[in-house]
């Protein structure tokens, strides 16, 4: 059974940090491009970054770049998202995805995780 399963998520204040755990089962997560996206409520889904299969070559949204690093690990089958210096308009549901291509448009991804809550405040 191709899965994704999302953890590490939670409640931090403005400036802290979070990792957010993805999980790959059922297929090789290196052979795929992946990728990082949240919503927040009211909100689209957005692209935060993603990961090219054939070079590891990483792309971030603007609003996070400088602040969030995307990572593989392929002996475990899983990819990260470190999260630095959280802002309040971080807030939100974090999915990770696989598709054929690294891109910030979730439209291209097929296999999603079920999400992870994201708050951060004080």
């Amino acid at each position: 059974q191709v899965q994704l399963v999302e953890s590490g998520g939670g409640l931090v204040q403005p400036g802290g940090s979070l990792r957010l755990s993805c999980a790959a089962s059922g297929f090789t997560l290196e052979n795929y491009a992946i990728g990082w996206f949240r919503q927040a409520p009211g909100k689209e889904r957005e692209g935060v970054s993603c990961i090219r299969s054939s070079d590891g070559r990483t792309y971030y949204a603007n609003s996070v770049k400088g602040r969030f690093i995307v990572s593989r690990d392929n002996a475990k089958n899983t990819m990260y998202l470190q999260m630095n210096s959280l802002k309040p308009e971080d807030t939100a549901v974090y999915y990770c995805a696989s598709g054929r291509w690294a891109l910030l448009s979730p439209h291209v991804y097929d296999t999603w995780g079920q999400g992870t809550q994201v708050t951060v405040s004080s």
